[in-house]
């Protein structure tokens, strides 16, 4: 049987250290589903539609992933794929609190999803999607933090040339 994992999350943008968990997922697991949320009670920068082509983009390379799309509950989402595991990142000790809460309420709902958590190489712990919207939102060049790809739609996105 294989074993699939589903790396959820609403990368908004996807990000070098979201790319390096998708890599090292697929590296433990036989498939790995990058799920894209479709929440639209959220605010995002990018539609989901967006955020799926970034995605699709970043895993292009990866030969054990592929990316889709989910809204509603979490839990809901694997059970329709009949994934058990959920990847998870943690770049820093404050990021455990908020994640190990998620994880025991996902448990509560279904018992049988487990929730595995991975980590960044240290060059991406520090790496949010958040700090990356706000530097390219005041122009600056973000080539370090995210693909090419990523890149030219931020730039495209805040209208602005990259520095």
């Amino acid at each position: 049987m294989a074993r699939l994992a589903v790396y959820p999350g609403s990368f908004d943008p996807l990000t070098k250290g979201h790319l390096d968990i998708i890599h090292r997922a697929a590296e433990v697991f036989d498939h790995v589903i990058v799920a894209v949320s479709n929440n639209p009670a959220k605010k995002h920068l990018f539609s989901v539609d967006e955020r799926i082509q970034m995605a699709e983009n970043a895993v292009a390379a990866v030969p054990n992933a592929d990316v889709d799309t989910f809204s509603g509950l979490l839990v809901d989402y694997l059970r329709e794929k009949k994934a058990r595991v959920l990847i998870r990142g943690l770049r820093v000790v404050s990021d455990m609190d908020y994640e190990f809460q998620l994880a025991s309420f996902n448990r509560k709902l279904n018992k049988d999803v487990e929730t595995v958590f991975l980590m960044p190489s240290n060059e991406h712990t520090y790496l949010a999607a958040s700090m990356v919207r706000e530097v390219a939102r005041l122009g600056a060049k973000v080539d370090e933090f995210v693909t090419p790809f990523v890149a030219r739609k931020l730039a495209l996105k805040f209208g602005r040339k990259r520095r």
